[in-house]
């Protein structure tokens, strides 16, 4: 059977965040799989790898956060009052296979969120992208993402490493004073969700829709050395944040 690992649930500043999220792909390029959860110690800014990073001074709001670069692409995300995942994949089967992975990881998340009591409420957006705006990933609706009451509230980005797979989402759980256009899960339902309660039904749920084994373990020694080594001198840098 296939073994996945489920690191520990954490919060961290943007530059721990995508360094670990960095390290995980890594670590699937030499055949560990991983999913983890994680959220964020202060509201944050982050910017898709091509996004010219003098798009946050487009909202006043947006230009006061701290902000860091994603590796993955996309559009800009306020991390504030959600859950962010990360899943990273070692090549080829049983990980990665025909379907995307886009679509896959966000039909968990949907099945998860139906049995937190949101069924009927969520549904996937089709094949015809809509863009409500230029700046924020979730004024910006393509195939797979999740609605609900018309409004996004999961979408997710891709990076690949040695033909490893890392893929990152956010689950907006609530409405961020940084980002009001952008109403969550409580807004458009009135359902608050417990972060805990949500990562334990996405586990079972990705566990039931895989059949692979999830098992709850600790990053290595060597993966926490290196991901400290990867904010210091990558994601926490100007060169890297600024670059575009």
């Amino acid at each position: 059977m296939s073994v996945l690992r489920l690191l520990p649930f954490a919060d961290a500043a943007g530059a721990i965040n995508m360094a670990a999220d960095e390290m995980l792909v890594r670590s699937a390029a030499e055949g560990v799989a991983s999913l983890r959860f994680y959220a964020w110690t202060a509201a944050t800014l982050s910017l898709g790898y091509f996004q010219a990073s003098a798009v946050r001074h487009a909202d006043s709001r947006l230009a006061a956060l701290p902000f860091v670069r994603r590796p993955s692409g996309g559009a800009a995300l306020v991390h504030h009052h959600e859950i962010t995942y990360a899943l990273a994949l070692p090549p080829g089967s049983p990980w990665q296979a025909s379907e995307s992975w886009l679509l896959r990881m966000h039909r968990i998340i949907t099945a998860a969120l139906t049995e937190l009591g949101l069924a009927g409420k969520v549904v996937f957006v089709g094949d015809v992208p809509i863009k409500h705006g230029e700046v924020l990933c979730f004024q910006q609706f393509t195939q797979g993402d999740v609605l609900c009451g018309g409004s996004k509230v999961v979408g997710s980005a891709q990076r690949k490493y040695r033909q490893a797979l890392m893929q990152h989402g956010s689950i907006l759980l609530a409405q961020s004073e940084h980002a009001p256009a952008l109403p969550g899960i409580r807004e458009l339902t009135g359902v608050t969700l417990a972060p805990a309660a949500v990562c334990e039904a996405i586990r079972r749920a990705f566990a039931g829709a895989t059949g692979w084994r999830v098992e709850e373990t600790d990053w290595t020694d060597r993966e926490k050395q290196t991901t400290a080594e990867l904010a210091a001198e990558k994601y926490a840098t100007a060169a890297w944040n600024d670059k575009r």
